[in-house]
């Protein structure tokens, strides 16, 4: 069971990270006019976040299938990991969730439920 939590965790954070990716231009084109660098800068930083998304998810995957949950270390990686994704669902809680943007206001409910399913794991 631990491992399923941490499989669907991870799971879930690979397809978030890719649609993040993959909604990259559309999102960009959906702001008024802003200048290149500025256009730059968003796409530099949600590009980034979809990265460390899909990074996050592959590793707990990874942690699952090389070492399985309930040892010292997969607990303590799953547990750092689920801190990480709480620190960004809280910095988009307080910043792009404030915006009309629907996957905005989701992306912290994404984050924090694979949050808890990595701290499941770990305690199990």
């Amino acid at each position: 069971m631990p491992d399923t939590l941490a499989y669907v965790a991870g799971a879930v954070l690979i397809l978030w990270g890719a649609a993040h990716i993959a909604a990259t231009k559309s999102v960009a084109g959906s702001f008024e006019a802003v200048s290149v660098d500025n256009r730059r800068i968003f796409v530099m930083e949600w590009v980034a976040e979809g990265v460390t998304h899909v990074s996050i998810g592959a590793l707990v995957i990874l942690i699952a299938a090389l070492e399985g949950t309930g040892d010292a270390v997969s607990d303590l990686v799953y547990r750092v990991l689920a801190g990480v994704l709480v620190v960004l669902a809280v910095i988009t809680a307080l910043t792009g969730a404030r915006t009309p943007v629907i996957w905005f206001k989701i992306c912290p409910f994404v984050l924090t439920g694979a949050a808890a399913l990595l701290l499941i794991s770990s305690a199990l």
